[in-house]
């Protein structure tokens, strides 16, 4: 892991949600290379994942096709991923459900030549584990399936936690998110990060910020969303979101908004998973690092 370090690509808005597909895989090769200091993407992706890995690629589609990784971003990385030797049948981008998937402009296929793209569709472990103050049944995709995680999020505000990036994405593997939204919440976040069925196995994090959304989230909200032309990426999973946060709360000061924390809605389980070990929480401590 680098330790509080950002890397970050230009990626200009485009008409609509496509992006052209070489921009899209100079973008997410230039923040892999910018993560991890390796000059090459190749050399990067062969650092965090094995070849024999079967890689699970968390993707946010609740904000709807407006406010969701692109699906060129994703085949992207799905792409380099491929190159690294993985079969493409063991490189698995999956949400919370094959609706939101299809709404936000995937291609749900559980077999074929290329990546799957599967919903969870309410296949968890039949039975929850715990860790710190959650108790939940995880995706059974997370529990046994995958070996190694990617949480591919978005850069956007929410009404209850702040900043939901690549760590609020998380929720989706687990059957209760319900229950776990008092204090912000704090600790809740950290702890589904926390639980050895990811903190064991999530590798990257990757933030489609080419439009980003400052107030009014996790829905999808035109008035408050801004062209941001930017892909993040982090093997430092605390980072990104502090990353997030700040970027978030410049441009809510930007607007003549409060920030998050004169909001009362700061992202404090960033402070519980710096202290779990977990990853860089000061947002004042990230290193950005421009391809």
């Amino acid at each position: 892991m680098r330790r509080g370090r950002v890397g970050l690509a230009p990626l200009g808005a485009t008409t609509g949600r496509a992006v052209e597909p070489a921009a899209a895989r100079r973008a997410v090769s230039a923040a892999l290379e910018a993560a991890t200091g390796l000059g090459d993407a190749h050399a990067a992706v062969a650092a965090l994942f094995r070849p024999d890995a079967t890689v699970g690629i968390k993707v946010n589609c609740l904000g709807g096709p407006n406010l969701s990784p692109r699906v060129d971003l994703v085949t992207a990385l799905a792409a380099l991923l491929a190159e690294r030797g993985i079969p493409r049948r063991r490189i698995i981008v999956f949400d919370r459900s094959s609706r939101e998937l299809a709404r936000a402009g995937f291609a749900v296929r559980r077999d074929g030549a290329g990546f799957l793209c599967v919903g969870i569709d309410n296949d968890y472990d039949r039975e929850p584990s715990t860790s710190g103050e959650i108790g939940s049944c995880f995706a059974r995709l997370v529990s046994t399936t995958c070996t190694a995680l990617v949480s591919f999020g978005v850069v956007k505000d929410h009404d209850l936690a702040g900043v939901s990036a690549g760590l609020k994405n998380l929720y989706g593997l687990i059957h209760n998110p319900n229950k776990y939204h008092d204090h912000n919440c704090d600790p809740y976040v950290a702890d589904v990060a926390n639980h050895p069925f990811v903190r064991g196995k999530l590798r990257l994090v990757v933030l489609d910020g080419v439009v980003a959304q400052c107030h009014g989230g996790p829905a999808y909200r035109p008035d408050t969303a801004w062209p941001l032309g930017l892909v993040a990426a982090s093997t430092d999973p605390v980072a990104a979101d502090a990353w997030a946060w700040k970027v978030i709360d410049a441009e809510r000061v930007r607007r003549g908004l409060p920030t998050l924390a004169q909001a009362k809605r700061p992202p404090r389980f960033l402070a519980t998973a710096a202290r779990y070990g977990l990853g860089v929480g000061d947002p004042a401590a990230i290193v950005e690092v421009r391809a």
